[in-house]
């Protein structure tokens, strides 16, 4: 009987779930249908700020307002959340002239906007709403107001806010990726705002950790072995660079190739004679994990791989490297 009525609850949640789902799923499907010119309106508004875009709100809007600041900064447009209870109290300071206001509230009429909007109007700021009332203070304060349609609470009680949230944070992200558009974005300027955590270190580049200069393993192809082994020694990467006449990489020397020529007079022989044709390389914007790739891609793994620009010897990477830069 218990198991039963176990089999029964679960059930039930999974039901719940599944609405709180559809209902929400519901309520972007809606706001989608009824997009219009008064996005496009906000979003020349923010591209054209020459500060910050300013996100507030109170409650659970207050929550999705910091949401979308952090987003939109992550992405490239200047973004600060500021609280709405707070800016009466000497945080309106944060909010200039050259800033845009983007305030959040679902009923339009949360009293502690109030001194935000009208800080707007003395000052000139622009103001962007998003609020599921039209007609509401807050719709008619804006300059530009995005408005929900009549969504469905995902509460069984259609009071706490939920459907309505999940909506003004979809516009919050439509926002941040249609400016990131707008700018070009690229994953170069997503990693130099993300150089921390695993985002990050996906776009880390080769040149961003490989070594330069006196630090390049390099010799020459009449370089004597006795030299290019010492060379090989005092860099410690096990292996060295060998380039022709024009400088261009022509081969390497690992120790494979120092035990290949062990029982042929090794010392005797010059660096052109023992080196390895064709070596692997990378160049220096190619992405870090794609060298990481290259270097396990045969049976046989190797630990290091010069750079080359233009067929030159631009610099090399070790596999400590990428270990130390996290990519590993």
């Amino acid at each position: 009987m218990a198991s039963d009525l176990k089999e029964n609850t679960t059930l039930s949640d999974l039901e719940v779930a599944r609405n709180v789902f559809q209902d929400e799923a519901a309520g972007l499907i809606q706001f989608a249908d009824v997009l219009d010119d008064s996005f496009i309106k906000a979003l020349d508004i923010m591209a054209s700020a020459t500060g910050r875009v300013i996100v507030s709100g109170m409650g659970k809007s207050g929550h999705i307002a910091n949401k979308i600041a952090a987003t939109l900064a992550s992405t490239g447009t200047p973004a600060q959340y500021v609280n709405a209870g707070e800016a009466s109290h000497g945080d309106l300071g944060m909010i200039t002239k050259q800033d845009v206001l983007l305030a959040l509230s679902n009923s339009g009429e949360t009293p502690e906007l109030s001194d935000m909007v009208a800080h707007t109007k003395i000052n000139e700021i622009p103001l962007i709403s998003i609020t599921g009332h039209a007609g509401s203070s807050l719709d008619n304060a804006g300059d530009v107001s995005l408005v929900l349609p009549n969504v469905k609470e995902a509460c069984p009680l259609n009071l706490a806010p939920t459907t309505s949230t999940t909506v003004m944070l979809a516009i919050g992200d439509a926002l941040a990726v249609a400016l990131l558009e707008r700018q070009g974005f690229s994953p170069e300027n997503f990693n130099a705002l993300h150089p921390g955590g695993q985002l990050g270190r996906r776009f880390v580049k080769v040149s961003d950790v490989m070594h330069r200069g006196d630090a390049v393993p390099i010799v020459d192809t009449t370089t004597p072995m006795a030299d290019t082994l010492l060379i090989m020694t005092q860099k410690s990467f096990g292996c060295v660079g060998i380039v022709d006449d024009a400088g261009d990489l022509a081969g390497i020397i690992t120790d494979g190739d120092l035990r290949r020529h062990m029982d042929k007079g090794l010392l005797d022989q010059l660096a052109g004679d023992v080196m390895t044709g064709a070596p692997k390389t990378v160049e220096p914007d190619e992405l870090a994990a794609a060298a990481l790739k290259l270097m396990n891609q045969d049976e046989r793994p190797v630990t290091a791989l010069f750079v080359v620009a233009d067929g030159k010897p631009a610099g090399i990477l070790h596999i400590h490297d990428l270990l130390r830069a996290g990519i590993v």
